[in-house]
């Protein structure tokens, strides 16, 4: 008794953020309805019209509006932006930056200083360990032919 296997489906908003759509903008069969793995393969490789303007023009999404802007999401709430913006919008803020927008980029840059500096910092660190790990082998490594060959001459 075989059994066939429903198609793999997911909520509309889960669709939407593989999409990068804002989904409130989205048609409203979209927003209502489970789409499947291959619907939205089909969504990604052949995009609609309505998609593609989505995506172009907006509204868009937090985290699309916070890459746009160069700041982080939560840079976005400090900043008051709670609703979607669309390009244009976007285009405006970068075209003449508030002050919390200066402020969250100059802090955003920071972190992704800081988290460079980490990053290398680790590496540094991982190769000074293997660096001493290779010469504790070596040492054990001279220790056991150092005792060997005493035990060789002893014989």
């Amino acid at each position: 008794m075989s059994t066939e296997r429903s198609p793999q489906s997911m909520k509309p908003s889960t669709a939407a953020q593989k999409l990068g759509i804002y989904l409130p903008a989205a048609p409203e069969e979209f927003q209502k309805n489970d789409i499947t793995r291959s619907e939205l393969n089909e969504l990604l490789a052949n995009p609609p019209e309505w998609v593609v303007q989505l995506r172009l023009n907006g509204p868009h999404p937090r985290p699309i509006v916070a890459g746009k802007l160069g700041v982080s999401n939560a840079g976005l709430a400090r900043g008051g932006v709670d609703e979607a913006l669309t390009t244009t919008q976007i285009q405006e803020l970068l075209a003449a930056p508030p002050r919390w927008l200066v402020t969250e980029r100059r802090t955003q840059a920071d972190v992704r200083e800081e988290n460079a500096r980490l990053k290398q910092r680790d590496k540094e660190r991982a190769e000074w360990t293997a660096k001493q790990e290779r010469i504790a082998e070596r040492e054990a490594s001279d220790a056991a032919n150092r005792a060997a060959r005493a035990e060789r001459e002893n014989k």
